[in-house]
């Protein structure tokens, strides 16, 4: 979809409620009907008339500080704001009067007389609102100026990787203070001083580098010159057209308007009508995009025989044809099992879908996977045991009604930052507030919210610590008995309920195993139970680990028991850490799950797919991620053909997965860069960004939204196409004409996407699923009237300790998260100006633990496990609980998951980040794993320099 825009969008300022009751009202001679409680503003808006304004924007309530929308309402005095007063029965209202006039050019003369007059070279020439409203009142001249010190001197803040703040060009009408404060929530600006001296201020008069801003934008956003201006903006000039998408990163699911010229993005700016995000952003979607024209992007296709073979620079066809060969030879030597394919989280759902059919179909195995098993399938799991569908319940709008939010296991404020500033924006209207978390969250207490408890659960208890939450309520008399009574299968209800509350289910019982005081423990439980419409959001801290589906399923026995699921406000809410975990799970890429989720055992799904594909398929599921390393050492699994995704520095035990690529003899990687599973590949094919893409993306509220191409692929072929081409060299025909051919396919044989087009989405905006022709808008709200699998079904949460537990060789706890301005493995990230707030993983240690150790911040220090080692700097910090441990995973080089270790979740194999029994040490050196990482990765990089420079030879 493209948009001319020679202006941003701007509106009018809008009260926060709006009734339906309609009155009376005569604006300019002419009588209107609008809804109680509109400001006179709106109201002129929604007749055509258009009110002067400069503080005043649909994105902030209404402050009346600019005094340019002034009018005049017979019988009052004065001449009021209209942005910031509300309409009555029988007003009459003036928008345009001689005097008004006078008023206007007069407001606008003093802002004029302290701005500079370098129009023709300020970078919002054209899209700049004073300049908008200088003509819109008629100024032509400007009588007067201010001979003071004022601000017009002032130095540009250049510090910001991003954007720059220009003081001499600002007006103070406060929006970037309102914005930070009432979208974004983080209160990094002020306004200090009064007057003509009065200045935008960052923190505490630090530059923006240095302050709290969190460079989500809003602020950028907000302002109607060009003070806050993208130096994207600066550097290319204002966009000529602009097209419509959805971030690449975090499972919220952001809609942006890329802003072109030609093929190059001058900037992303959130898209007010994105239903996930309405109209925010956070510093990832926003800025760093700059990774899809990175320079370390391989365009060609490559192939090598051996990883310790230069690699060569080939066709599109001979590096399809040469994949294609080695897949049959491999499974003409070793038997049609010996391959398999891993579907990418970071694809969308139209690619996602071809690879898992490319498997089952061309290659004739289930031995597909997706990275959402090291991640969330214990949701899947959990979920669809209890609840009968593998998926959150909620809209993201949903958090603005509840009352109690429970956050366990996750840190929206680093890793979904969008929603986690529309959650901040309910608690500080009053909702409350349970962090279940080993680490203190900035959740748990900043400068404006403060979590009403704080369960510092040690890692690997969180079962035992909700099954004494459901003690509580049982034993309490606190379960919601009408809903359950009509809702849930009876039987296994008594039986859970006997179950909990047993004696060695209580908090003072479990005291010992959570490390959770049992007054907290209880306190929380009683609040969740009673105080209205509580909702539960959760993140990988519940699913990475041993009991990770059991632990979704106690969740959904929580939500059942107090009757908090089906209706706004409330529900069952996993947090997906990529954009498009939900849908690369809807597409079918687990092994025993054809799209929809339906077993491939069951015949007349099975027999649906072959009558539509034209194969056979196999009826036993295949090979997980984890099966495919074992098979690999064994010998018996030898190719596998990995798109967009980095299992070598993603996947646990680093060591056992580079052992496991190492045995096959042909790796076939899909990507942007050659990333550190593509070390060990012999087939590479050149991926596209999600700017080169059209296809959609399903975001953690089942919202499926568009992803629209605006540009062309770099590399020649997009990521479907690529799929396409290897599916017809190996005999089974793929000819797709476009990725809306796709999703007609996935329509007509998944009954959750049935009514899904891109056609409807373009009509609606985004579709959550199930979209079908009971619900042909979709369904926002699951499990309304009835669960998906008709009666909710309770189940015995038994709390089994992990395997990895402290002990006097491994006495500390490592546990693994996520950072705001990184993203998952980092490959985006690390290629964009993020690295000015994190440029390596650290380690966090608590001060008793390094005071133990003889360490302190900035240290180098060994972790050691049962499965490796590996150096990280030391962090000195009580963020962390004594005997627990932190880092991220992002940089390759740090090598997290060198040390986690091969435990994982007893039903889905998902693996057991979150808990890993280490010991720490002061060192001076990096590990020799990370000396071998320096010296492979420095081979690597010179065979693909001997690359570069023979086809430099040749050309």
């Amino acid at each position: 979809m493209l948009e001319t825009i020679a202006k941003r969008e701007r509106d009018f300022g809008t009260p926060a409620r709006v009734s339906a009751e309609m009155i009376n009202v005569t604006i300019d001679g002419n009588a209107y009907q609008v809804p109680v409680g509109t400001s006179v503003m709106r109201a002129a808006a929604e007749m055509g008339i258009n009110i002067p304004k400069l503080c005043a924007t649909d994105s902030l309530e209404a402050f009346g500080s600019c005094r340019l929308c002034l009018v005049e309402i017979e019988g009052r005095r004065g001449y009021p704001a209209s942005c910031t007063t509300p309409v009555e029965e029988g007003m009459v209202i003036r928008t345009e009067t001689p005097k008004l006039h006078d008023l206007r050019r007069n407001v606008m003369e003093l802002y004029i007389s302290d701005h500079p007059l370098d129009c023709l070279t300020c970078p919002a020439n054209g899209d700049c609102e004073l300049q908008d409203m200088a003509g819109v009142v008629g100024l032509r001249n400007v009588r007067y100026g201010y001979e003071g010190q004022n601000h017009l001197n002032d130095a540009t803040d250049e510090s910001n990787p991003y954007f720059s703040y220009d003081p001499s060009k600002c007006i103070v009408c406060s929006r970037c203070v309102r914005a930070c404060e009432d979208i974004q929530g983080t209160f990094a600006l002020t306004i200090d001083g009064k007057g003509f001296e009065s200045r935008i201020a960052a923190g505490q008069n630090e530059d923006f580098l240095g302050s709290e801003c969190v460079s989500c934008g809003a602020c950028v956003q907000a302002c109607p010159t060009s003070t806050l201006t993208e130096k994207t903006v600066i550097m290319m000039g204002q966009p000529e057209h602009s097209v419509v998408t959805t971030c690449a990163y975090c499972g919220v699911g952001c809609g942006f308007k890329a802003d072109m010229k030609g093929e190059e993005v001058v900037r992303m700016v959130p898209w007010k009508d994105g239903k996930a995000n309405r109209g925010h952003s956070c510093v990832k979607g926003r800025f760093a995009w700059g990774y899809a024209t990175h320079k370390d992007r391989v365009l060609k296709p490559m192939i090598r025989k051996k990883i310790t073979d230069p690699w060569q620079e080939v066709s599109w066809d001979e590096a399809i044809n040469y994949a294609a060969g080695e897949i049959k030879r491999i499974q003409e030597q070793y038997g049609r099992d010996a391959v398999g394919g891993i579907t990418s989280s970071r694809c969308t759902n139209e690619e996602t879908y071809l690879v898992q059919k490319l498997v089952r179909a061309a290659f004739g195995t289930n031995n597909v996977d997706t990275c959402a098993r090291v991640c969330h399938s214990p949701t899947g799991y959990g979920l669809k045991t209890t609840l009968g569908e593998s998926a959150g319940t909620q809209t993201f709008d949903s958090v603005m009604h509840s009352d109690v939010i429970i956050v366990m296991g996750a840190n929206p404020s680093a890793a979904h930052p969008v929603f986690a500033s529309r959650m901040k924006q309910r608690l500080r209207e009053g909702a409350k507030l349970i962090v279940i978390d080993p680490r203190q969250i900035e959740l748990v207490s900043s400068a404006h919210i403060k979590a009403d408890y704080h369960l510092p659960v040690r890692p690997g208890t969180n079962t035992a610590l909700l099954t004494s939450m459901a003690h509580v309520i049982a034993t309490e008399n606190l379960i919601d008995e009408q809903f359950v009574a009509e809702r849930c299968e009876e039987k296994a209800f008594r039986e859970w309920r006997e179950f909990v509350s047993l004696p060695e289910n209580s908090p003072e019982a479990m005291e010992s195993v959570t490390g959770v005081p049992a007054a907290d423990l209880r306190g929380a439980a009683r609040l969740y139970a009673t105080q209205g419409n509580g909702a539960i959001y959760y993140g990988l801290g519940v699913t990475e680990h041993s009991q990770g589906s059991t632990t979704v399923m106690a969740i959904a026995n929580l939500a059942m028991a107090t009757g908090n699921v089906g209706r706004e406000g409330v529900g069952v809410n996993p947090l997906r850490g990529q954009n498009n975990v939900q849908g690369s799970c809807d597409m079918g890429s687990f092994p025993h799950e054809l799209p929809g989720y339906r077993h491939i055992s069951d015949v007349a799904t099975r027999t649906e797919f072959e009558q539509a594909w034209g194969v056979t398929l196999q009826p036993e599921p295949g090979l997980r991620i984890p099966n495919m390393f074992d098979a690999a050492l064994d010998g018996s699994f030898k190719a596998l053909y990995c798109q967009g995704e980095d299992i070598v520095q993603s996947d646990p035990n680093t060591q056992h997965v580079i052992a496991a690529m190492s045995a096959m003899e042909c790796v076939i990687v899909q990507d942007i860069f050659l990333n550190e599973t593509a070390k060990y590949a012999h087939v590479f094919l050149p991926g596209s960004s999600f700017l080169e893409k059209d296809g959609t993306f399903t975001n953690a509220e089942r919202r499926i939204s568009r992803v629209r191409k605006v540009m062309e692929p770099k590399a020649g072929m997009g990521d479907w196409e690529a799929t396409c081409a290897l599916s017809n060299a190996l005999g089974y025909p793929m000819n797709y004409k476009h990725p809306s051919e796709i999703m007609d396919e996935i329509a007509r044989l998944t009954p959750t996407f049935k009514g899904v087009s891109f056609k409807k989405i373009d009509e609606l905006g985004s579709i959550q699923w199930p979209c079908n022709d009971e619900a042909p808008e979709g369904t926002p709200t699951m499990h309304v009237n009835e669960f998906v699998r008709g009666k909710g079904k309770f189940v015995i949460t038994k709390y089994v300790p992990s395997d990895e537990r402290s002990t006097r060789k491994f006495p500390l706890l490592l546990t693994t998260g996520r950072i705001l301005s990184q993203y998952n493995v980092g490959a985006q990230t690390r290629r964009t100006e993020n690295v000015v707030w994190h440029n390596e993983d650290v380690l966090e240690i608590h001060p008793q633990d390094a005071e133990d150790r003889g360490v302190s911040t900035g240290d180098w220090v060994a972790i050691q496990s049962r499965a490796g080692e590996t150096v990280l700097r030391a962090d000195v910090t009580d963020r962390v609980q004594p005997g627990v441990i932190y880092t991220t995973f992002h940089f390759p080089e740090s090598g997290a998951n060198v040390v986690t270790t091969d435990s994982s979740d007893w039903a889905t194999n998902c693996p057991e980040y979150k808990v890993t029994a280490v010991q720490v040490k002061r060192v001076t050196q990096p590990s020799e794993w990370q000396a071998n990482w320096a010296a492979f990765s420095d081979m690597q990089h010179k065979l693909l320099d001997e690359r570069i420079q023979d086809t430099a030879t040749e050309n």
